[in-house]
């Protein structure tokens, strides 16, 4: 008995010495279903049930205990009562982390928003599409395709554009049409297309000197802006999600996102080391921001430019808590909306004759950066080298996290789009969506 008790009084320290040796781990898991929640119950509208049912159930991040306030907008998530953190939402700006209590209640500034266009029909606008009937597309092959991704592989949406109309489209249940969906990695597109249409403004030259004072007492002042946007700046970066790392760090516990790469020595030569950074995408968001003279200017040309422009008007680029948009990583919006940032480049940056960006901004997006083996241009990921055997070389593609795409096919004037929480077999998928639009 006495022994007993002794072991019972040794389960409080024993915890509390699992808790200080693991407490960077449990801080970033906490953080991760903190902001997940908060993201997908106050930006995407889904339930705390539904959320941690599907999105927070996996090891080991369905190890937090997660609740929200309903009224004040916010998640907090907690690993064995030994570390809480907790989310926010900000109007217009998505939820974020906060690292201590004045985050709450911190005054920020709002993008401005254009107006939906409700009537036009879709791709153009968001008014229901008229019907259109191709005589090349078998319609029963395409939905058996569609369909067979659904289920185990655990696929939430699938829509397939050819020549500007919906030719598929399919939801798994809880989903539909106006379902905000989180891009994760398919942001870094986004992120690109923002340079693209800065260029053709004349308003930036990507192939400049990246603008980091802190680099111009060191080798890094040789890296372009053109080297970042390839991942290709020779800057050390561990992109792990699997452990603590940068990335990990970067997107749990840093303030002001953009600032993590730019503090990274070279470990390579510029244009010779291709080496994938969610750190540089927000570097590179960095340097927007220095773009414009006023924040809110910043906050509101990537909507009134980009977004918004094309009618991508349920989509959220969140914000860190200094307010630079986490470009590598947080944007959502419905299907049909990242539809049509597919269209946008199907069309070679004309959007129903308003010209954001050349033919010429298009290659170079998917021109393969040197050593990525032809796999990456831009912030976009290629085929050049036939990754998909059996789809064509030109097809490139938006990537996120655990399979979100956005595959653009010019040759064959397709958009497919796929939302999901699980990788699937790509390739097939694609080559037998193309075999049926012949």
């Amino acid at each position: 008995m006495k022994i007993f008790k002794r072991i019972l009084l040794l389960i409080p320290l024993i915890l509390l010495i699992i808790g200080i040796y693991n407490y960077p781990k449990l801080n970033i898991l906490a953080g991760y279903s903190a902001k997940n929640t908060a993201s997908s119950v106050f930006v995407a509208n889904r339930t705390l049930a539904f959320t941690d049912s599907t999105d927070n159930n996996f090891s080991p991040v369905k190890l937090a205990l997660d609740k929200i306030d309903k009224k004040q907008k916010t998640a907090t998530s907690s690993v064995f009562g030994l570390l809480t953190r907790k989310a926010i939402v900000r109007e217009g700006l998505g939820s974020v982390l906060t690292l201590d209590k004045s985050d709450e209640t911190a005054s920020y500034l709002v993008p401005k928003r254009l107006k939906p266009d409700n009537v036009t029909p879709f791709p153009y606008g968001n008014a229901s599409q008229k019907d259109s009937v191709f005589s090349n597309v078998d319609y029963h092959q395409l939905n058996k395709i569609v369909a067979s991704v659904f289920g185990k592989r655990k696929t939430r949406a699938v829509l397939v554009i050819y020549k500007d109309q919906i030719i598929a489209e399919k939801y798994a249940e809880g989903f539909n049409k106006d379902s905000k969906l989180l891009g994760w990695s398919m942001s870094k597109s986004i992120l690109s297309t923002v340079f693209g249409v800065l260029q053709h403004q004349n308003k930036i030259n990507v192939q400049n000197k990246a603008p980091i004072n802190s680099w111009q007492n060191d080798a890094r002042k040789n890296i372009t802006i053109h080297n970042l946007l390839q991942m290709n700046s020779g800057l050390e970066w561990d992109e792990n999600y699997d452990e603590i790392s940068d990335a990990t760090k970067m997107l749990f516990l840093e303030r002001d996102m953009t600032k993590m790469q730019e503090n990274k020595p070279l470990v390579g030569k510029p244009n010779e080391s291709f080496n994938y950074s969610s750190g540089t995408s927000n570097l590179l968001s960095g340097i927007l921001r220095k773009q414009f003279d006023t924040h809110q200017e910043y906050l509101d040309f990537w909507y009134t430019n980009l977004i918004d422009r094309i009618g991508m008007n349920s989509m959220v680029i969140e914000a860190d808590l200094t307010g630079n948009y986490v470009g590598s990583s947080y944007s959502w919006a419905t299907a049909r909306d990242w539809a049509k940032f597919g269209l946008l480049y199907l069309h070679n940056g004309n959007w129903n004759g308003d010209q954001l960006f050349t033919k010429d901004w298009v290659a170079y997006a998917t021109t393969p950066t040197p050593t990525s083996n032809g796999t990456y241009g831009a912030q976009f990921w290629l085929n050049a080298e036939k990754q998909f055997k059996d789809v064509p070389a030109s097809m490139y593609f938006a990537d996120g996290y655990q399979g979100q795409r956005v595959y653009v096919l010019p040759d064959q004037e397709l958009v497919i789009v796929r939302f999901g929480l699980s990788w699937f077999e790509e390739n097939v998928f694609l080559k037998e969506v193309i075999e049926s639009v012949q």
